[in-house]
């Protein structure tokens, strides 16, 4: 039986099907999807549910002049197959491998550049913009999901095409889910123009219905351009696209590549922008996908019978997440923030123990911010559950909606430091340098799960801003109470005469082992975790300015880290500072280990470094 997957070497090949080929070709794309990702890992479910909508869009438009920016981005394995990168999925997301997102180093087909949520159409009304200024004739489009829709971003780009009236196509994938599950007044909607019985043809017949009413006078024109209004409010789907300027096309089955392909042809008759809905299933074509969407939305390596994942170790997110129930239930106060991450950032227990005080905001980062800060201000104790990467976002309201009024929010930073496959979009390597130059904010790392569970509990009852960095890492089982750490204070584990080692977080156990190598030959290490990053322990750099030379080890970039931030409390003092961090770059993917083999941060490497300084005589 012939492989129609075969058949597909480059862009553009999709061309040479018939059309009553294509639901065969489907299907080959979603076994080769199951059957790869069960191997790497990755973003199956997303990827299931744009099999046809990619391969429509591919059939209707040509690739190498067209554009299309995919928003977030994992979401277009379907894309980089159908332009001949399918023998790339060996390594998806592996060191030096296929990169799970959009990338135009990759291929040209890549346009643009995404890994975070919401910012497709602004992108590609730039490009369209760009388009008709050098007088080029292309079409330029934006698929984006309804997860998408809740940030503020997606509304400005659609506010400022609609007013542009610039020839834009925006698909709108509609899934009813994204990572956590849709929330807030556009997911009800889009449910409403879902369920809506009449929706296909309302809108043409109604205004031409009206447009064939007699005008008598001008006072009985204006009146019935108030009913026509009013009817259209009650009776026309999208009308919140069509006042923000957009025509607007469907709901259509994304999974009838007929009707698709139909649809998308009139969308192109169209002229200005025009808003495509596009109402798909979110791991289509796998059972165990379409029955847990989420579990398979970014998922490790599975078995494809059965779907069962690999078990789940104790990680530092479910610490945190139990940590925060038991500190709920002595607190009141106590409320839990995410932006469509519940399960991610380890609060899924906490939204079935108290859904009062739970609140998922959707992808809004910057709105989940100053959401907190209004109830800090009022007494309650509002923990942010996010991503380190997505935190960035909100950057403006953390300093001027919770600094500068110095309100009591706990950003609990997820996913902080390397996160392995997701690659440079989400690396986690930012966030000593953009919160520590932040006044009132103190900023803590734990070395271990049962660390993090005493600075959670510590920074609960501190009335101030507090945010807490760890990794996406396996850590031990440790259930005692937890217990306050005295605030602001280093942690000193053993002392040393030749050199001081301060470690930060969870690179501990890669200090300690470079401090035992270090003995074997002689040299008496100190060993310090660093506990608060900032502001730094005036003890630990007391110390510090007595050894003639200092090791800072962390997972962050070298720029605005922790070990530049000791170095200029240094300043003036005899230590040298030795710095082990990232270079000042984005951060490909791989695992952790390989990303610190790459960069130089094993122990070994360390080691032989610190041994080389000493052996050179630069102690100072």
């Amino acid at each position: 039986m012939e492989n129609k997957l075969d058949r597909i070497k480059g862009p553009n090949d999709i061309k040479q099907f018939s059309p009553e080929e294509l639901p065969a070709l489907a299907k080959e794309i979603r076994r080769f999807l199951v059957r790869h990702i069960a191997k790497t890992g990755g973003h199956l479910a997303s990827n299931l549910g744009v099999v046809e909508l990619t391969m429509a869009l591919h059939y209707c438009f040509d690739v190498t002049q067209d554009q299309i920016v995919w928003d977030v981005g994992h979401q277009a394995y379907v894309h980089k197959i159908l332009t001949g990168r399918k023998d790339g999925f060996k390594q998806l997301r592996q060191l030096d491998g296929l990169s799970g997102f959009p990338k135009p180093c990759e291929s040209s087909t890549d346009i643009f550049a995404t890994g975070h949520s919401s910012t497709s159409i602004s992108a590609a009304l730039g490009l369209a913009v760009a388009r008709d200024l050098k007088k080029e004739d292309h079409e330029v489009m934006a698929v984006i999901g309804d997860g998408s829709l809740t940030g503020g971003l997606a509304y400005e780009g659609l506010n400022n095409a609609g007013q542009k009236n610039t020839r834009l196509f925006v698909i709108l994938n509609d899934n009813g889910m994204s990572i956590s599950g849709n929330v807030g007044a556009m997911s009800g909607h889009l449910q409403d123009l879902r369920t809506a019985t009449f929706y296909r043809h309302a809108k043409e017949e109604i205004h031409a219905a009206l447009e064939k009413m007699p005008v008598v006078g001008r006072s009985i024109e204006h009146g019935l351009e108030r009913v026509k209004n009013s009817v259209k409010y009650l009776f026309v789907p999208g009308i919140m696209f069509e006042e923000m300027g957009f025509h607007y096309l469907g709901p259509v089955d994304g999974h009838k590549i007929e009707e698709l392909i139909d649809y998308i042809e009139k969308m192109k008759q169209l002229s200005g922008p025009v808003l495509l809905h596009v109402k798909t299933v979110k791991g289509k074509g796998y059972p165990y996908a379409e029955q847990d969407p989420a579990k398979f939305h970014g998922v490790g390596p599975f078995e494809v019978k059965t779907g069962q994942t690999q078990p789940m170790k104790e990680s530092y997110s479910s610490v945190f997440g139990k940590t925060l129930v038991e500190s709920a239930k002595k607190n009141k106060s106590i409320v839990a923030i995410t932006a469509a991450m519940t399960g991610g950032t380890g609060l899924t227990e906490f939204s079935r123990a108290f859904p009062s005080r739970f609140f998922d905001v959707g992808i809004a980062e910057q709105h989940a911010v100053t959401f907190a800060a209004g109830m800090a201000k009022e007494g309650l104790r509002p923990v942010f559950a996010v991503y380190s990467t997505f935190l960035q976002r909100a950057y403006d309201e953390i300093l001027e909606d919770v600094c500068f009024q110095d309100l009591p929010v706990v950003f609990a930073l997820d996913r902080a430091g390397l996160v392995g496959a997701d690659g440079e979009t989400h690396q986690g390597i930012f966030d000593i340098a953009y919160l520590s130059h932040m006044p009132n904010i103190t900023l803590m790392a734990p070395r271990s799960g049962a660390e993090l569970k005493a600075m959670l509990h510590t920074a609960l009852s501190y009335a101030h801003p507090v945010a807490i960095r760890y990794p996406k890492s396996a850590v031990e089982e440790n259930w005692e109470q937890p217990i306050s750490l005295p605030w602001g204070k280093a942690e000193q584990l053993s002392d040393g005469t030749d050199v001081t080692i301060v470690s930060v977080g969870a690179m501990f156990e890669i200090a300690k082992e470079v401090q035992a190598l270090l003995a074997k030959e002689n040299i008496q290490a100190a060993l310090w975790n660093a506990r608060f990053l900032h502001p730094i322990d005036p003890a630990l750099i007391e110390a510090c300015a007595k050894m003639p030379l200092v090791v800072t080890i962390e997972d962050h970039v070298r720029t605005g880290g922790f070990g530049a931030l000791l170095e200029q409390a240094l300043e003036g003092t005899k230590g040298e500072v030795l710095r082990f961090a990232l270079p000042d770059r984005f951060i490909e993917q791989g695992t952790r280990a390989e990303l610190f083999a790459r960069y130089h941060l094993t122990a070994q490497d360390i080691y032989a470094q610190v041994l080389a300084r000493k052996e050179e005589g630069h102690d100072r």
